[in-house]
């Protein structure tokens, strides 16, 4: 499952790239290295005009599994995530390249998968959801007190060619046309769902391999 990417396009790009009219990032420098539980931007549609903004990685899972932090969602026809796959909880997650670990020896080696070697910006088909508990780091948290939080995660789909090699069990769904945003953002959820598929092999590529960021 992709725990680690990279988004290495400013605010500006991701703007003109998503369409975003609100902008509610800051100085968003480049993230080289995106671990699950930090703050990251991802693009919502609200009253008809969309907005960058920032939520944390992760929804707590179900009770039942220990409400651990889900990063990867597959099983969209759980009840834990039905209610989140509505147009208003669905978001996408910019990205310019994401890693999975090979299962090498003595330890297991990031591989980095991107559209090209110029790592144009592309989506994962994220959903989002508000909840109230303690996240974040020790730095961010100290006193571990509980707050508001707006957290996210994206969804995964059997691997493709290129990723099935490194990562055998799945894939993040990667969209890359403004078509596909503009669906995933705001059509039924039927229809959202078909493109819950790999994307095919022609359309990406390996780009690095052996660092946990990628700073190309």
């Amino acid at each position: 499952m992709c725990n680690l990417y990279s988004l290495r396009a400013g605010p500006d790009a991701l703007r003109r790239a998503f369409g975003a009219e609100n902008d509610e990032t800051g100085n968003l420098p480049p993230l080289p290295g995106i671990f699950p539980d930090q703050m990251a931007p991802v693009v919502i549609a609200g009253d008809a005009k969309r907005t960058l903004t920032m939520m944390r990685w992760g929804i707590p899972g179900p009770k039942a599994f220990g409400e651990h932090p889900v990063t990867n969602v597959r099983n969209v026809a759980s009840p834990h995530w039905r209610p989140w796959l509505k147009p208003e909880f669905r978001c996408l997650v910019p990205v310019t390249s994401f890693s999975e670990y090979a299962d090498t020896k003595p330890r297991k080696t990031p591989v980095w998968f991107a559209l090209n070697d110029d790592r144009p910006v592309f989506a994962f088909a994220g959903i989002w959801r508000p909840w109230t508990g303690v996240r974040g780091t020790k730095a961010e948290n100290p006193d571990r007190a509980e707050a508001d939080h707006r957290l996210f995660s994206f969804l995964t789909c059997p691997p493709n060619g290129v990723v099935g090699p490194v990562h055998p069990k799945a894939m993040p769904v990667l969209l890359t046309k403004p078509e596909e945003w503009a669906t995933w953002l705001e059509a039924p959820t039927a229809e959202a769902l078909k493109l819950q598929r790999p994307l095919p092999d022609e359309e990406m590529q390996e780009v690095a391999r052996g660092e946990r960021k990628d700073g190309a």
